[in-house]
Parts: C-alpha cells; sequence; structure tokens
C-alpha cells in the first residue's frame, strides 16, 4: 500500500441474468462480470471473503454466493450458497477453539437473518 501498487482484481460474483440470458448475447461466452451491491468484506490473515449483492438463479435455486479468495493472489478459495444476498458485513469469532464465520441476508421476498457457517472439521 506504500507504493499504490495494484497486487490484483478480481470481478466479485457471477454475470447478473438479465445479462446471462440475454437473447440478444446468446451463443456470447461472457466471463465472469462481477455484480453490483454494498456488501462488507472481511479480510483474515490470508482470505478475503465477501458476499454478493442481489439474487441470481443457480442449479440450488434462488440465492447468492458468499465467496472466499486468496488474500496473495486474489484466486477462488472457495464459496457457499446462500438463500439470499448479504446485506451486513461478515464477522468471523472462535468458540472452544472452533471457528465461525456469520454473515446478515436478506432481500426481496426473503426476511432478514443470520447465516453462521462453522469453518473446519
Amino acid at each position: 500500500m506504500n507504493k499504490g501498487e495494484l497486487a490484483w482484481q478480481i470481478a466479485h460474483g457471477d454475470t447478473p441474468d438479465n445479462i446471462k440470458n440475454n437473447p440478444a448475447l446468446k451463443g456470447v461466452t461472457i466471463p465472469r462480470t462481477g455484480r453490483q451491491g454494498r456488501i462488507g468484506v472481511l479480510v483474515t490473515k490470508s482470505l478475503v471473503i465477501a458476499g454478493e449483492g442481489g439474487f441470481i438463479q443457480t442449479p440450488q435455486g434462488r440465492g447468492a454466493y458468499l465467496r472466499a479468495y486468496d488474500k496473495k493472489t486474489g484466486a477462488d478459495a472457495g464459496q457457499v450458497f446462500m438463500p439470499a444476498p448479504q446485506t451486513g458485513s461478515p464477522m468471523t469469532y472462535m468458540i472452544g477453539g472452533t471457528q465461525y464465520l456469520t454473515v446478515a441476508i436478506s432481500g426481496p421476498g426473503y426476511s432478514g437473518e443470520f447465516l453462521t457457517f462453522k469453518l473446519g472439521n
């Protein structure tokens, strides 16, 4: 940060459905474009974690993903499907040696709630 050099950047999130499914773009290969939204980011020693803004249609149903990226390279480190988009900053904490990650979600047609994921074994 002292030099202002960009280490990596990535399109965060999948391509919105209205672009992916646009008849005018049929047959065109569209790389992941990212999704708009106001999201909070959690940065750990090795990961950058953030959910997607807005709903998308996936094989799991209507929802959004919580994604993790390698902090040094920006490579995808994992994702988990959520039934609604992130609406608050994720947080992490430990209880009895087990780490948890909690994120607030909600959206049109989906009332607000907290999702908590147990990390590790």
